[in-house]
């Protein structure tokens, strides 16, 4: 969205302080031996506390206030019963909120416990990605450099990006204009960002894949090559300058 007067960046700070408050205390709740469904549930009550509404839920539908994403799953994981979090397994959780007519968005991943199967290295590579890419961003920059550098900075890791899967305007709804802020560079693409707008940037990093397939249930995604996939997303304010960064209560670069 584009901001145009005091009280609509008063509303997309405090959307975007809920969402990330909540992605931090999620991280540090998730223990081995629980459920995607209680770490979700726990999200729930944090959401509620604040007045918030699930995004996903109230957009779409989803089964879950979050997406909790485990090892394989890519996105849009749907939290269950079933699925019980082990010492070492990759945790994607992405959480967006309504709050007052706002909207934000923001995810992370991160490894469970102690770094057993050697995921740090694409933890890593994700956020600082994620750091250097949104840094990059100012009214007038082109869409395309920013998908530039985040391609080109995974290939130097040793990985891919998913390419089917973007970041993405945000504020008054879940998904605005621009629709796709793709994690590689389309050079047709002569969109820019502008300044006092309100944007999703988020990284999808792979050890194998460059698209994600949906499976049965209809939600969950997986890379059509098998391997692992990170994600590291913040809403953020356009400027002039050094974007804002309105979901940084989720500490993901801390």
């Amino acid at each position: 969205m584009s901001i145009t007067k005091e009280s609509e960046l008063v509303g997309m700070k405090k959307v975007s302080e809920v969402v990330g408050t909540t992605l931090k205390l999620m991280r540090a709740y998730a223990k081995v031996g629980m459920s995607t469904k209680e770490l979700d549930a726990y999200a729930g009550e944090i959401l509620k506390s604040y007045g918030a509404k699930s995004a996903p839920y109230e957009t779409y539908g989803f089964p879950g206030y979050t997406c909790i994403s485990v090892n394989e799953e890519a996105a849009h994981g749907i939290p269950s019963e079933t699925k019980i979090l082990k010492e070492g397994d990759l945790i994607n959780i992405d959480v967006s909120a309504e709050l007052n007519g706002f909207w934000s968005d923001n995810g992370g991943s991160f490894v469970l416990g102690k770094d057993i199967y050697n995921h740090q290295p694409l933890v890593d590579a994700s956020k600082n990605i994620l750091h250097k890419a949104i840094h990059k961003i100012k009214g007038g920059v082109k869409i395309s450099e920013i998908g530039y550098i985040i391609e080109t900075e995974a290939k130097k890791h040793g990985y891919k990006v998913i390419k089917n899967l973007a970041g993405h305007g945000v504020g008054r709804s879940l998904h605005e204009e621009p629709e796709n802020i793709l994690n590689y560079r389309v050079k047709t693409n002569r969109e820019r960002f502008k300044k006092n707008t309100t944007v999703a940037i988020e990284t999808f990093i792979a050890t194998r894949s460059t698209i994600a397939v949906e499976l049965n249930d209809g939600w969950t995604l997986v890379g059509d090559k098998g391997g692992y996939v990170t994600q590291h997303e913040q809403t953020i304010l356009v400027t002039d300058n050094k974007p804002t960064i309105l979901t940084e209560a989720n500490g993901i670069w801390r």
